[in-house]
């Protein structure tokens, strides 16, 4: 099974929509922002943390760059 198919059957399963491609480049960025400034388990729990929010895609990934910049800051 696919990312794709998988995706669209827990979709369904859940009563919901399949993301769009946009939406789904969006969460994976998030996700990528929150493995590589954190440990790599901070990807699916900030997405569990975005869902359960119910804020947009958009300000969700100015959150996490805005927080992965403070990182580097902090570390520079």
């Amino acid at each position: 099974m696919t990312a794709d198919e998988w995706t669209d059957a827990f979709a369904r399963e859940l009563g919901l929509s399949a993301p769009s491609d946009d939406q789904v480049r969006a969460i994976l960025e998030l996700a990528g922002t929150a493995a590589h400034s954190s440990e790599r388990t901070a990807a699916p729990v900030a997405a569990w943390l975005a869902g359960a929010s119910g804020r947009a895609l958009d300000e969700l990934n100015e959150i996490a760059a805005r927080l992965a910049g403070s990182e580097q800051d902090a570390a520079g």
